[in-house]
């Protein structure tokens, strides 16, 4: 470990330098104006995993934009680490919001500002420049893969095909990202949990046009008032989803990991304040970190119908809309819940309207067990990185592509992510800390030095 550990340190500026060249290539997946970029950016990553010690690099295409594979097997007797990441990155606009060109990186404060800096250029490179490391010091002591997909950032909607078709090519002991988040650079963190999503779309339909609400009004079903009456119903006053069969399948965790997770520092004051509440609300019996990590839940994202422009239009509305979101736990199937919500929804509804519910799009939640070796192996190279235990945690959002891969490879995931939710992904200015580069670049090799230590005991 120390030979690798001081090629890092030797090496900072170069690896620095390579980051810089993969950003200045607008591989915005979005966009067709930027395809020739994306093969840029493949090529990029080809040259680089050949220049630091793959056995094989190769591009493979697939129905959207292409795979970038590379491998280096030392022994098919030892572990094989799978390394996903993704060189696609958001669209930069708006461009007046940034303070400096997104695709020409510049440090400033201790920060590295483009895009792609953290999401996921700046925390995929880490783990090629980890396996340099390793390569040029003799000191790798497993298998390695990486499989670097260019659309997660529209939905990843070639990659399970790709995986399907290549699951021999695939095959590994644990896949091993980073495209997630810590909790602040001096509480390291490992995300263990993710939540699935359904996501619905209802319109409720009453008269054969918009009526005027004078001469109609309390003698017609609204359809407005009927929907925010539904919608009300779909919750009790304790904050429990009243879909009849939702929570049959809720992965109940048990007390020492609520323990675990109750260890991660929050500041409920200060959480009120930063998005301007005076309450906080949700599932009665849970903390705020526990509703958003743990729990499923449902939300309006969206309400709309009858007259919404300025002044006044007295109208009875003929059709109300609205999108519902569901964010599930574990062992939560979106199809399942979207076709129990298209179930109970219509039977809410008052005599005089009809109801049409379309489910939009969905994926599936993902947990990776705290007592797992691949788990303890990424909690000990944390703790050997930064000093301290990391805390494990369950994130509110989703990656169904996380779930994918354990569906078709039967593989389980580490998020070991070391950005930061002040890097600002997605958005105008977007950074990663040149810290969290490095210190990144750095814990990676621990991870494998343990992981084959226990894979092996």
């Amino acid at each position: 470990m120390e030979k690798a550990l001081k090629y890092i340190e030797e090496n900072k500026q170069r690896f620095l330098d390579e980051l810089f060249g993969l950003i200045r290539i607008p591989s915005v997946s979005a966009d067709p104006h930027h395809k020739e970029d994306m093969h840029r950016a493949t090529e990029y990553l080809k040259k680089n995993f050949l220049a630091s010690g793959a056995g094989k690099a190769e591009v493979i295409a697939t129905a959207g934009h292409p795979v970038v594979y590379a491998e280096k097997i030392i022994d098919p007797a030892l572990p094989t680490v799978l390394v996903y990441g993704h060189y696609d990155v958001q669209p930069a606009d708006p461009l007046e919001l940034w303070d400096s060109p997104p695709f020409e990186p510049e440090i400033r404060d201790g920060k590295i500002y483009a895009r792609g800096a953290d999401d996921d250029k700046g925390q995929m490179f880490m783990h090629v420049k980890a396996f340099e490391a390793m390569t040029k010091t003799g000191t790798l002591p497993a298998n390695i893969k990486f499989m670097i997909e260019g659309e997660e950032e529209v939905g990843s909607p070639s990659l399970k095909q790709f995986c399907m078709d290549h699951k021999n090519k695939l095959s590994a002991d644990v896949i091993l990202i980073s495209d997630t988040t810590m909790i602040a650079p001096d509480v390291p963190s490992i995300t263990v949990g993710l939540r699935g999503l359904a996501f619905m779309e209802v319109e409720i339909t009453g008269p054969n046009r918009d009526l005027h609400s004078g001469l109609y009004g309390g003698a017609v079903m609204n359809p407005a008032n009927a929907l925010a009456k539904m919608i009300a119903a779909l919750t009790d006053s304790d904050h429990r989803i009243t879909i009849p069969g939702f929570y049959d399948d809720v992965l109940e965790i048990s007390e020492e990991e609520r323990k675990e997770m109750a260890q991660a520092p929050f500041d409920l004051n200060a959480f009120k304040k930063s998005i301007g509440i005076d309450k906080e609300a949700g599932e009665k019996g849970y903390s705020t970190i526990e509703r958003t990590g743990i729990r499923p839940s449902l939300d309006v994202n969206g309400i709309w119908g009858g007259y919404t422009g300025k002044g006044a239009k007295t109208v009875l509305p003929a059709k109300a809309h609205a999108k519902i979101s569901m964010r599930l736990v574990p062992d939560q199937k979106s199809e399942k819940i979207a076709g129990l919500f298209a179930e109970y929804f219509p039977t809410l509804a008052p005599e005089g309207v009809k109801v049409k519910v379309e489910y939009l799009h969905g994926g599936e939640g993902y947990v990776s067990p705290i007592t797992s070796v691949e788990y303890k192996a990424a909690a000990k190279a944390i703790e050997q990185s930064f000093g301290k235990k990391p805390v494990p945690v369950r994130s509110g959002g989703s990656i169904p592509i996380v779930a994918v891969f354990e569906e078709v490879l039967g593989v389980k995931s580490i998020l070991m992510g070391f950005g930061l939710d002040e890097d600002a992904i997605h958005s105008p200015n977007e950074s990663y800390p040149l810290f969290n580069f490095y210190k990144g670049i750095e814990t990676i090799p621990w991870f494998y030095h343990f992981y084959s230590q226990m894979k092996h005991a």
